[in-house]
Protein backbone atom coordinates (compact mmCIF):
# COMPACT_ATOMS: atom_id res chain seq x y z
CA UNK A 1 0.00 0.00 0.00
CA UNK A 2 2.86 2.37 0.85
CA UNK A 3 5.52 1.00 -1.49
CA UNK A 4 5.84 4.28 -3.38
CA UNK A 5 6.52 6.30 -0.23
CA UNK A 6 8.94 3.70 1.12
CA UNK A 7 10.85 3.69 -2.15
CA UNK A 8 11.15 7.46 -2.48
CA UNK A 9 11.51 8.62 1.12
CA UNK A 10 13.45 5.89 2.92
CA UNK A 11 16.83 7.53 2.31
CA UNK A 12 15.81 10.68 4.21
CA UNK A 13 16.38 11.19 7.94
CA UNK A 14 15.06 13.37 10.72
CA UNK A 15 12.91 16.35 9.86
CA UNK A 16 13.46 15.73 6.13
CA UNK A 17 11.49 12.50 6.28
CA UNK A 18 8.95 13.81 8.77
CA UNK A 19 7.89 16.97 6.98
CA UNK A 20 6.39 15.49 3.78
CA UNK A 21 4.70 12.69 5.71
CA UNK A 22 3.22 14.95 8.39
CA UNK A 23 2.25 17.88 6.18
CA UNK A 24 1.23 16.21 2.93
CA UNK A 25 0.86 12.45 2.83
CA UNK A 26 -0.72 11.81 6.26
CA UNK A 27 -1.99 15.17 7.46
CA UNK A 28 -4.38 14.56 10.40
CA UNK A 29 -3.83 10.79 10.04
CA UNK A 30 -0.48 10.41 11.80
CA UNK A 31 0.60 10.14 15.44
CA UNK A 32 3.92 10.16 17.27
CA UNK A 33 4.60 7.68 20.07
CA UNK A 34 7.00 8.93 22.73
CA UNK A 35 8.24 7.57 26.05
CA UNK A 36 9.63 11.00 27.04
CA UNK A 37 12.76 9.05 27.87
CA UNK A 38 16.48 9.67 27.61
CA UNK A 39 16.58 10.57 23.92
CA UNK A 40 12.99 11.64 23.29
CA UNK A 41 13.56 15.40 23.13
CA UNK A 42 15.17 15.22 19.69
CA UNK A 43 12.24 13.59 17.89
CA UNK A 44 9.67 15.66 19.76
CA UNK A 45 11.51 18.85 18.83
CA UNK A 46 11.59 17.85 15.16
CA UNK A 47 7.88 17.11 15.10
CA UNK A 48 7.04 20.34 16.92
CA UNK A 49 8.85 22.36 14.25
CA UNK A 50 6.43 20.95 11.70
CA UNK A 51 3.16 20.74 13.63
CA UNK A 52 2.79 21.33 17.36
CA UNK A 53 -0.71 19.85 17.18
CA UNK A 54 0.43 16.39 16.14
CA UNK A 55 -1.05 13.73 18.45
CA UNK A 56 1.71 12.54 20.80
CA UNK A 57 0.85 9.20 22.40
CA UNK A 58 2.36 8.65 25.84
CA UNK A 59 1.94 5.23 27.44
CA UNK A 60 1.59 5.76 31.17
CA UNK A 61 2.18 2.28 32.52
CA UNK A 62 1.53 3.53 36.06
CA UNK A 63 5.01 2.25 36.95
CA UNK A 64 7.08 5.10 35.55
CA UNK A 65 9.70 7.20 37.29
CA UNK A 66 8.29 10.46 38.62
CA UNK A 67 11.19 12.15 36.82
CA UNK A 68 9.74 10.93 33.50
CA UNK A 69 6.36 12.47 34.28
CA UNK A 70 8.04 15.75 35.26
CA UNK A 71 10.19 15.67 32.11
CA UNK A 72 7.10 15.15 29.99
CA UNK A 73 5.53 18.29 31.42
CA UNK A 74 8.75 20.25 30.90
CA UNK A 75 9.11 19.24 27.24
CA UNK A 76 5.42 19.79 26.48
CA UNK A 77 5.68 23.35 27.76
CA UNK A 78 9.04 24.04 26.14
CA UNK A 79 8.05 22.73 22.70
CA UNK A 80 4.48 23.98 22.77
CA UNK A 81 2.97 20.57 22.12
CA UNK A 82 -0.81 20.80 22.29
CA UNK A 83 -2.12 17.28 21.75
CA UNK A 84 -0.71 14.81 24.28
CA UNK A 85 -2.69 11.56 24.44
CA UNK A 86 -1.99 9.82 27.76
CA UNK A 87 -2.90 6.14 27.54
CA UNK A 88 -3.18 4.01 30.67
CA UNK A 89 -3.69 0.24 31.00
CA UNK A 90 -7.21 -1.06 31.14
CA UNK A 91 -8.28 -1.15 34.79
CA UNK A 92 -9.99 -4.54 34.43
CA UNK A 93 -6.86 -6.10 32.92
CA UNK A 94 -4.74 -4.77 35.75
CA UNK A 95 -7.20 -5.96 38.38
CA UNK A 96 -7.46 -9.45 36.86
CA UNK A 97 -3.83 -9.99 35.85
CA UNK A 98 -1.75 -7.78 38.13
CA UNK A 99 -3.78 -7.02 41.22
CA UNK A 100 -0.72 -6.98 43.49
CA UNK A 101 1.45 -5.05 41.02
CA UNK A 102 4.07 -7.81 40.94
CA UNK A 103 3.40 -9.27 37.48
CA UNK A 104 6.69 -7.85 36.17
CA UNK A 105 8.52 -10.34 38.41
CA UNK A 106 6.77 -13.48 37.18
CA UNK A 107 5.72 -12.59 33.63
CA UNK A 108 7.34 -9.37 32.38
CA UNK A 109 6.08 -9.96 28.84
CA UNK A 110 2.47 -10.05 30.01
CA UNK A 111 3.08 -7.01 32.19
CA UNK A 112 4.33 -5.07 29.16
CA UNK A 113 1.44 -6.41 27.11
CA UNK A 114 -1.29 -5.07 29.38
CA UNK A 115 0.50 -1.86 30.28
CA UNK A 116 1.98 -0.87 26.92
CA UNK A 117 1.10 -3.01 23.89
CA UNK A 118 -2.66 -3.12 24.37
CA UNK A 119 -2.98 0.59 25.22
CA UNK A 120 -0.92 1.45 22.14
CA UNK A 121 -3.13 -0.70 19.93
CA UNK A 122 -6.13 1.25 21.16
CA UNK A 123 -4.37 4.59 20.77
CA UNK A 124 -3.37 3.93 17.15
CA UNK A 125 -6.89 3.08 16.07
CA UNK A 126 -7.89 5.49 13.31
CA UNK A 127 -4.35 6.49 12.29
CA UNK A 128 -2.71 5.46 9.03
CA UNK A 129 0.87 6.17 10.11
CA UNK A 130 2.89 6.45 13.30
CA UNK A 131 6.28 7.78 14.26
CA UNK A 132 8.72 6.02 16.58
CA UNK A 133 12.12 7.04 17.91
CA UNK A 134 14.16 3.86 17.62
CA UNK A 135 17.80 3.92 16.51
CA UNK A 136 19.93 1.23 14.94
CA UNK A 137 22.86 1.84 17.25
CA UNK A 138 20.79 0.52 20.15
CA UNK A 139 21.63 -2.93 18.80
CA UNK A 140 19.75 -6.20 19.24
CA UNK A 141 16.64 -6.37 17.11
CA UNK A 142 17.01 -2.68 16.28
CA UNK A 143 20.27 -3.02 14.37
CA UNK A 144 18.69 -3.06 10.93
CA UNK A 145 15.39 -1.26 11.41
CA UNK A 146 14.22 0.55 8.26
CA UNK A 147 13.37 4.22 8.16
CA UNK A 148 9.97 3.29 6.72
CA UNK A 149 8.01 0.05 6.76
CA UNK A 150 4.43 -1.08 6.51
CA UNK A 151 2.98 -2.89 9.53
CA UNK A 152 -0.67 -3.67 10.20
CA UNK A 153 -1.70 -1.63 7.21
CA UNK A 154 0.01 1.45 8.68
CA UNK A 155 3.21 3.18 7.69
CA UNK A 156 5.72 3.07 10.53
CA UNK A 157 8.28 5.85 10.50
CA UNK A 158 11.71 5.82 12.18
CA UNK A 159 13.24 9.28 11.52
CA UNK A 160 16.19 8.62 13.84
CA UNK A 161 17.01 5.10 12.68
CA UNK A 162 20.40 6.09 11.29
CA UNK A 163 21.24 8.68 13.95
CA UNK A 164 24.35 8.07 16.05
CA UNK A 165 24.95 9.11 19.66
CA UNK A 166 27.06 11.98 18.32
CA UNK A 167 24.18 13.11 16.08
CA UNK A 168 21.76 13.16 19.02
CA UNK A 169 24.22 14.98 21.28
CA UNK A 170 24.90 17.61 18.63
CA UNK A 171 21.18 18.15 18.03
CA UNK A 172 20.43 18.48 21.75
CA UNK A 173 23.24 21.00 22.17
CA UNK A 174 22.39 23.01 19.06
CA UNK A 175 18.78 23.51 20.15
CA UNK A 176 19.61 23.68 23.86
CA UNK A 177 17.22 20.86 24.70
CA UNK A 178 17.09 19.73 28.35
CA UNK A 179 18.14 16.16 29.12
CA UNK A 180 16.01 13.72 31.06
CA UNK A 181 16.96 14.25 34.73
CA UNK A 182 17.91 10.59 35.21
CA UNK A 183 20.58 10.72 32.51
CA UNK A 184 22.88 12.61 34.88
CA UNK A 185 22.38 9.82 37.42
CA UNK A 186 23.69 7.14 35.08
CA UNK A 187 20.60 5.94 33.22
CA UNK A 188 21.10 5.56 29.48
CA UNK A 189 17.66 4.13 28.74
CA UNK A 190 14.61 4.71 30.90
CA UNK A 191 11.47 2.61 31.18
CA UNK A 192 9.41 1.47 34.17
CA UNK A 193 10.85 1.66 37.68
CA UNK A 194 10.85 -2.10 38.46
CA UNK A 195 12.54 -3.05 35.19
CA UNK A 196 15.12 -0.26 34.79
CA UNK A 197 18.47 0.04 36.55
CA UNK A 198 21.35 2.43 36.16
CA UNK A 199 23.78 1.38 33.52
CA UNK A 200 24.29 1.06 29.84
CA UNK A 201 26.75 2.95 27.69
CA UNK A 202 26.89 4.94 24.51
CA UNK A 203 27.38 1.71 22.58
CA UNK A 204 24.81 -0.28 24.54
CA UNK A 205 22.31 2.17 26.05
CA UNK A 206 19.62 -0.42 26.76
CA UNK A 207 21.77 -2.59 29.04
CA UNK A 208 19.86 -1.28 32.04
CA UNK A 209 16.49 -2.47 30.75
CA UNK A 210 15.30 -5.84 32.12
CA UNK A 211 18.78 -6.44 33.47
CA UNK A 212 19.51 -10.11 34.09
CA UNK A 213 16.74 -11.27 31.77
CA UNK A 214 16.81 -12.32 28.13
CA UNK A 215 14.03 -9.81 27.43
CA UNK A 216 15.10 -6.88 25.25
CA UNK A 217 11.84 -5.30 24.07
CA UNK A 218 8.54 -4.40 25.70
CA UNK A 219 6.47 -5.74 22.81
CA UNK A 220 5.37 -2.49 21.21
CA UNK A 221 7.77 -3.07 18.30
CA UNK A 222 8.52 -6.80 18.46
CA UNK A 223 6.93 -10.13 19.25
CA UNK A 224 8.65 -12.64 21.54
CA UNK A 225 10.38 -14.33 18.59
CA UNK A 226 11.92 -11.09 17.40
CA UNK A 227 9.64 -10.39 14.48
CA UNK A 228 7.78 -7.12 13.90
CA UNK A 229 4.53 -6.91 15.85
CA UNK A 230 1.32 -7.29 13.92
CA UNK A 231 -1.38 -5.87 16.13
CA UNK A 232 -4.71 -7.62 15.88
CA UNK A 233 -7.55 -5.63 14.35
CA UNK A 234 -10.19 -4.54 16.82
Amino acid sequence: MYEHLIKHLSFFDGIDILEPLMKRHFKDRIALVSSFGAESAVLLHMAAQIDRDIPVIFLDTQKLFWETIAYRSKLVDLLGLTNIRIMKPDADNVRLLDADGELHKTDPDMCCNIRKTQPLQEALSGYDAWISGRKRYHGGGRTNIPALEEADGRLKIEPLARFTPADLKAYMEHYDLPPHPLVAEGYHSIGCVPCTVKGGSTDNPRAGRWAGKSKEECGIHWTLNGQPVRLAAK
